[in-house]
């Protein structure tokens, strides 16, 4: 899910809300640069599909079967089923990239202000644990006890923010080693990881043997809960109070998932360097470009040739890879555009979510069946009716969308910006 909790630069033209320290580009020479408006549009682009959900498409397509429209609207709201990439996949990457991309600005904000290095350190271990018990609150709401799960955006992020802070008191060359690496043992685990044999029991995966997501030959390794991910997981879960025993994740989720998720915050902190390092504002454009395309690639043909599927669900090698080029790009286009041509007023309602990412990701998590219900009590049904039922629950949920964004440019006027 990008980092809610750590800001990035970024200003909008829109006086009322002035910069937020931790989102102050520190120059290489010292001083304090003007925010990245790219990086706040980027995140509440990110956001505003995540609270997209509330559009419900799915259910506007299901209602016009005959619509390519609204079936092509509907699969980039769906996350894929198992091997592939839909515009709704790209959220979270794109929401752990920008973690790594603010961390740069942050830790040169601190080092500027002289906090000693045990205090940096102790906040990024705290902001970690912040991460991970957020996100198994959220996760357990309107459950009978404390839901212990950890594939989720906030953990996965909170699991690697400790790891990514360490990474990032290093070299580039150091963090691209350390990244490397990651991919690289994940890929070998998975690899030696024992394919279901004859006697293999599918029924505890919650996946038949003929499931049309499996694939064949070595990519096999990777198939949904049949993979070493899964086996760790039907330890590791059950070691936390459960209502019931953990015998899989429907949608093949993982904890273990964190480790390549690292990986992207890793590629997110490599970017954020080049954003600010001494080079000139286009070379930065262009490199974050290649290396965009050079990511898309290389991820693309590992799964092409059958060496690691392209798998979000469980943030495979080759998707950190794929994933990750898509989000350089993003980047290269949102910054090209917003820093480098300095044409940012039409992105305005995307800065107004970006820079207030965490009060946006809560609102979207506890209020959003709260708004749907109490809009047609106090508003009337004939507003969102009108166009017939297949439309209905677009134009409720454009009414929902609305009023969350309302709430966030009233924090904005007011300037209340949640942290952790």
């Amino acid at each position: 899910m990008n980092n809610p909790t750590e800001p990035s630069a970024g200003r909008a033209d829109a006086p009322a809300a002035p910069p937020q320290p931790d989102a102050l580009a520190a120059a290489p020479a010292g001083g304090l640069r003007q925010r990245l408006a790219s990086i706040d549009a980027y995140r509440g682009l990110v956001m505003l599909l995540m609270m997209g959900e509330a559009l419900e498409l799915a259910r506007v397509s299901k209602a016009v079967p005959e619509s390519a429209f609204w079936k092509f609207l509907a699969w980039h709201q769906s996350h894929v089923a198992w091997v592939g990439c839909s515009l709704h996949d790209l959220i979270q990457p794109s929401f752990s990239f920008l973690v790594g991309v603010a961390l740069p600005f942050s830790l040169a904000r601190r080092a500027a202000e002289g906090q000693p290095q045990w205090r940096r350190t102790l906040h990024a271990f705290w902001r970690a644990l912040a991460l991970v018990l957020l996100g198994v609150f959220l996760r357990s709401i309107g459950r009978s006890q404390t839901y212990w799960t950890f594939e989720d955006t906030l953990t996965q992020i909170g699991l690697g923010y400790g790891f990514l802070y360490l990474v990032g008191l290093r070299s580039v060359r150091a963090q691209w080693a350390v990244f490397a690496v990651l991919l690289a043992g994940y890929w070998a685990a998975f690899a030696l990881y024992p394919l279901p044999g004859p006697d293999f029991d599918w029924s505890k995966t919650g996946v038949a043997a003929d499931w049309a997501g499996n694939v064949g030959g070595f990519a096999a390794h990777w198939n949904k809960n049949a993979n070493l991910a899964w086996a760790f997981d039907t330890w590791f879960m059950n070691l936390f109070p459960r209502e019931r025993a953990f015998a899989n994740n429907g949608g093949g989720y993982s904890t273990l998932s964190f480790i390549p998720t690292l990986a992207t915050m890793i590629l997110g902190l490599i970017a954020g360097g080049v954003l600010r390092s001494e080079r000139k504002p286009l070379a930065r454009a262009r490199w974050l470009a290649v290396a965009g395309l050079a990511a898309l690639g290389t991820g693309w043909l590992l799964g092409a040739v059958g060496l690691c599927p392209v798998v979000k669900r469980i943030w495979t090698p080759s998707w950190t890879l794929f994933s990750g080029g898509w989000c350089f790009l993003l980047l290269a286009g949102f910054y090209l555009v917003m820093d480098v041509w300095n044409r940012r007023g039409w992105a305005f309602g995307l800065v107004v979510v970006g820079m207030n990412s965490i009060a946006a990701y809560l609102i979207a998590h506890l209020f959003e069946h709260f708004i749907r219900s109490a809009l047609p009590r106090h508003l009337g049904q004939g507003w969102y009716t009108f166009a017939g039922e297949p439309f209905e629950p677009l134009l409720l949920g454009l009414g929902v969308l609305a009023v969350e964004w309302l709430l966030l440019y009233w924090m904005y006027r007011r300037k209340i910006f949640l942290r952790i």
